[in-house]
Order: structure tokens, then C-alpha cells, then sequence
């Protein structure tokens, strides 16, 4: 049986509103298995931000990945849960999604696995590094 070794969420330069002032970027956000393949678990992920020219380029490669991992969650808690429920309901959905692909998954595992974040090509060029 396939087993779960770590999460990655990749960062990709959106096409779109991507000038000077601003950026967006999507979050696709996956679980990597011992065999190498991976599977998806969130792809509606991102975000944008704008201001002075440079921004961007200014921008460390750590404040990209920590953004990023914040953006596929778990969510902030509404007024009737705890940072404890929503956690524990994101990593539910997230193992529940693994086994419609048919990895056996659990909420308890997904939470305790490496958590790397890859940003593209293209998203390092557009920051001026390689």
C-alpha cells in the first residue's frame, strides 16, 4: 500500500494582473507519495498583492513559502469554532479527498507531515532570482 511522505504546495506565477505594481500567484497544493507521484489536494488556492514598484523583487523567498502555506490552510476559525476545529476539519477534508483517489489517508497523519513549498521558474525569474 502506497504511503504519504511529505506535502508540497507549489507556487506559479499567475498569467493575468502581473504588472508592475502587482502580482498574483496560485497555490497548488499536493500530497506526495512513497512512490514519488503525487496527488492533489487543493488547486483554488492564491493570492495577489500591489504596491510600490519592486515590491515583489523585494519579497524573500521565505515570506513567498510561509504566505503559501498559510493560503491552503486549515482557515481561520469563525465566531463558533476554535483554531482546534477548523484545523481538524481541514485535515478530514484533506484525507477524505485522498481517499476518493484511492490513498488511504488520515487527518492525524496529513497534519504531521513536512510541509515543503516550491515556487516555478517563472515566479523566480519574476523575482530576480534563479
Amino acid at each position: 500500500m502506497r504511503s504519504l511522505t511529505r506535502l508540497v504546495t507549489v507556487v506559479e506565477l499567475d498569467d493575468g494582473a502581473n504588472g508592475p505594481r502587482s502580482m498574483s500567484v496560485s497555490a497548488l497544493h499536493l500530497a506526495v507519495l512513497d512512490d514519488g507521484t503525487r496527488r492533489i489536494l487543493l488547486d483554488d488556492r492564491g493570492w495577489s498583492a500591489g504596491g510600490p514598484d519592486g515590491l515583489w523583487e523585494r519579497m524573500t523567498v521565505e515570506e513567498i513559502a510561509e504566505t503559501a502555506v498559510t493560503v491552503v490552510g486549515p482557515d481561520e476559525p469563525d465566531e463558533d469554532l476554535t483554531p482546534d476545529d477548523m484545523a481538524q476539519a481541514h485535515w478530514e477534508y484533506l484525507a477524505e479527498h485522498l481517499r476518493t483517489q484511492g490513498v488511504a489517508a488520515r487527518a492525524a497523519e496529513l497534519s504531521r507531515l513536512q510541509h515543503d513549498v516550491d515556487l516555478s521558474q517563472r515566479l523566480r525569474a519574476r523575482l530576480g532570482r534563479p
